[in-house]
């Protein structure tokens, strides 16, 4: 009798942990995901021998289209990125020429940063791809998070668990580790200087460490974004690779 009861409340917790991890996930989605965003940014890459910084502009429409046209330096200005659905194209403006990045290229590095072409094609909802369960408390510097384990329930996620940090205010992620089905940490994460943009919180500063590769991460900082912005159609599409 006591080892039923030991098991229903165990049971009970997991499905309760489960249902109120389910909660933060929808929180965390309405901060973060949106019908659309323009937003500008900087990618600076913190290397061994010194830094780079790379300048942005970029427009998103769901989880399915996305435009980037880099600025700057004048070795990547006029560099383009489309995202239609699963497919990725550059533009390189020194060959004049639009390549498609498939497979195991969605794996390397964008422009030498900590991000893969795979983390920037992948915009979903988390409810869309991951599980949850809650599995404590802990503070991060002054901000109280709840601690959530993330399980992929979808084949084609890029990373099959997360352990994620969330502000339990706000409800944006404040930290996350990204693991391999193996179980082996692939990056980690650290999100910062949150702000409230068009009633919603969103965190301005991602710092990402690809654990794998040398290298001190790469800090990816927005300073403009605007959300539910009408875009132009012809943004998406690949004619405007080459305007």
């Amino acid at each position: 009798m006591k080892t039923s009861l030991i098991t229903f409340l165990t049971f009970l917790f997991v499905h309760l942990s489960a249902q109120d991890a389910a909660s933060i996930l929808d929180k965390i989605d309405a901060n973060m995901s949106s019908k659309n965003r323009v937003f500008e940014s900087s990618m600076t890459i913190l290397g061994k021998r010194g830094s780079r910084t790379i300048a942005s502009k970029s427009y998103s429409e769901g989880t399915n289209r996305s435009f980037t046209e880099y600025l700057s330096p004048a070795s990547e200005k006029g560099t383009k990125m489309l995202k239609l659905d699963k497919q990725l194209w550059i533009y390189s403006p020194s060959t004049d020429r639009t390549i498609q990045i498939s497979g195991h290229m969605l794996r390397q590095s964008v422009m030498g940063s900590d991000l893969s072409y795979e983390d920037m094609m992948d915009d979903r909802k988390l409810t869309e791809v991951y599980d949850a369960v809650v599995t404590g408390e802990e503070m991060l510097g002054d901000r109280k998070s709840i601690v959530l384990t993330l399980t992929a329930k979808v084949s084609d996620a890029a990373y099959h668990t997360q352990k994620m940090w969330v502000d339990a205010v706000r409800f944006v992620p404040l930290k996350q580790e990204l693991f391999a089905k193996s179980g082996k940490l692939l990056k980690q994460m650290e999100m910062k200087d949150v702000i409230q943009v068009q009633g919603r919180w969103f965190p301005t500063t991602i710092i990402y460490k690809d654990m794998l590769k040398q290298g001190d991460g790469t800090e990816f900082k927005m300073t403009k974004i605007s959300f539910d912005q009408k875009i132009p159609e012809h943004i998406f599409s690949k004619a405007s690779l080459k305007q």
